[in-house]
């Protein structure tokens, strides 16, 4: 049996399978961890600018866009030029991208990324100018400006036999603290007396568990109204410190439902299952390969006086054959970690062993979500 077993680990770890863990609870976590109060999220933010004092590596004049940039911010300032005879190279073009987090106030800063959009070869070492970041409603909610670093270079240029050479992306930057928060998004937090608490993934079990375990704490102010949402009354004591009464709910532990899944990485032949994957009755027969799982009820005794229960239990046996006489049996209480182990012990392809199990989920023998990336 030891050699069975160290037969099964070594197989597991050639093929890059990870088997479920011997416990057959689910770790109890946080709310925290698994949900997180509705309303409370980040925004886009976006806008057009020009980073300017660029050594020659800018957009050349067949960016029109650039040039018509130039042209019209310099007319803001009373400067009149003639579009034609612009020279674009110190200058590009970009898009900058930005993210506002939740609870920002005015005057806070955020950081912003910048990325060329003509056909600048860098942006190292330019200035990005003063651009409004606009969110998807069309409103300003923040403006950027200052030096902007990429952290790599580009030498060289393209063209007339000279050789090149590039490190990283040079055509994209980041300014640390290069935007101004000029209008924040007020998160209404309690508002009318109520939150609400959206489950990372949603599911009944979790959510009606989650609903007990705050109800546990404070009396019957939580619901589950589906599976991925639970609203809560703020309790009357905690009116005046919605924040606190967050914080402490965050803190209570939930046990989530576990999900029987299966998940299969073809192209490097990794194996990922939960504990809860369960296998009927099935026999497969795949090249030189044979697989037959058979089950039996057993029926456990009390003893004498014990007042004890009888306890029925269901095993199950695994046997697979290979053409080369290659036979490994297992245990009783198989499962789709013994089936695979098993697989490999006989000298299975990793594609032979996925090739079973989407034929076993097909014929209904799986009983777990079968998910291939």
């Amino acid at each position: 049996m030891k050699r069975v077993l160290a037969c099964l680990l070594a197989g597991a770890l050639v093929l890059g399978i990870v088997p479920p863990t011997a416990s057959a609870d689910n770790a109890v976590t946080r709310i925290k961890d698994i949900a997180k109060v509705q309303g409370v999220r980040s925004n886009q933010l976006m806008g057009y600018g020009l980073v300017v004092g660029l050594n020659g590596t800018g957009d050349s004049n067949k960016s029109v866009e650039t040039v018509q940039s130039i042209v019209n911010m310099l007319k803001a300032y009373g400067v009149a030029v003639n579009q034609g005879s612009l020279k674009s190279d110190n200058v590009a073009a970009v898009m900058v991208t930005a993210t506002l987090p939740p609870f920002v106030r005015e005057g806070d800063t955020i950081d912003i990324t910048v990325s060329s959009i003509g056909d600048a070869d860098s942006i190292q070492g330019g200035t990005l100018l003063q651009t409004p970041l606009k969110a998807g409603n069309g409103e300003v909610y923040a403006v950027a400006q200052g030096a902007v670093s990429t952290g790599g270079f580009a030498a060289g240029r393209g063209g007339g036999g000279n050789s090149t050479a590039t490190k990283n992306f040079p055509t994209v930057g980041m300014t640390p603290n290069g935007a101004i928060v000029e209008r924040t998004v007020e998160d209404d937090l309690g508002r009318n007396g109520r939150l609400s608490l959206s489950l990372s993934n949603p599911d009944f079990t979790t959510a009606t568990r989650m609903a007990a375990a705050i109800n546990s704490q404070y009396g019957g102010v939580a619901q589950a109204v589906n599976p991925g949402r639970i609203d809560i009354n703020i309790p009357a004591y905690y009116k005046g410190n919605v924040v606190g009464f967050v914080a402490s709910i965050e803190e209570l532990p939930v046990m989530p439902d576990k999900v029987a899944k299966i998940v299969v990485n073809e192209r490097t032949g990794t194996i990922v299952m939960g504990g809860d994957v369960t296998v009927d009755e099935i026999a497969i027969t795949q090249g030189g390969l044979s697989i037959r799982v058979q089950k039996s009820t057993n029926a456990t005794q009390p003893e004498p006086f014990s007042y004890g229960t009888t306890i029925v239990t269901k095993n199950s046996d695994v046997e697979v054959k290979e053409d080369k006489a290659s036979t490994v049996v297992l245990p009783a209480t198989a499962n789709i970690n013994d089936i695979v182990g098993a697989l490999n012990a006989v000298g299975a392809t990793p594609r032979d062993t996925i090739s079973i199990l989407q034929a076993m989920k097909a014929s209904g023998a799986i009983h777990a979500e079968l998910q291939l990336i």
